[in-house]
């Protein structure tokens, strides 16, 4: 809270907005739900053997590719933005552990492109398995920035 002996500096800005409000947040949910799904429907391949989910999940990979895609270019346009948040070690993290979720998803998908049903066991269930542990860190990170760090955030004039 801002006392009057307080002097305020603006939090750090992002830079991808509309209307004032962060694109990066708006796009997340996207690809991490479907990386999650993705994981999901390679569980239920595996206990089920219906070749239904590995195709799901085929098709999920590709989703989340493409909306992780958008969701890099606001980041790092947020990232480029101001150098505060470069100067964030959880921005770094957030940063580099998101490329390597994206090299993964990539790899397994290109895999299951080629191979079908058998690039999802072991294998592909075991990168899915990663990707999902990966972006439990990475949200962490993430949230710190917002929620420590105040990345984005909008405070009320005094």
């Amino acid at each position: 809270m801002l006392t009057e002996n307080t002097t305020h500096r603006p939090n750090p800005k992002t830079t991808a907005s509309i209307a004032g409000h962060p694109l990066h947040p708006m796009l997340i949910p996207f690809p991490v739900a479907f990386l999650v799904a993705t994981f999901v429907c390679d569980l239920l391949f595996w206990n089920t053997g219906n070749t239904g989910w590995s195709t799901a999940s085929l098709y999920l990979l590709g989703a989340a590719l493409v909306m992780a895609a958008l969701a890099a270019v606001a980041g790092l346009t947020d990232f480029l933005g101001d150098k505060r948040i470069r100067n964030l070690s959880a921005a770094w993290h957030h940063m580099i552990g998101n490329v390597v979720v994206v090299l993964l998803s990539l790899w397994n998908w290109y895999r299951r492109y080629e191979a079908g049903d058998a690039a999802v066991l072991p294998t592909g269930l075991l990168i899915s398995l990663l990707v999902v542990l990966i972006l439990l860190y990475t949200g962490w990170r993430g949230w710190e920035m917002v929620y420590r760090h105040r990345v984005g955030v909008s405070d009320p004039t005094t």
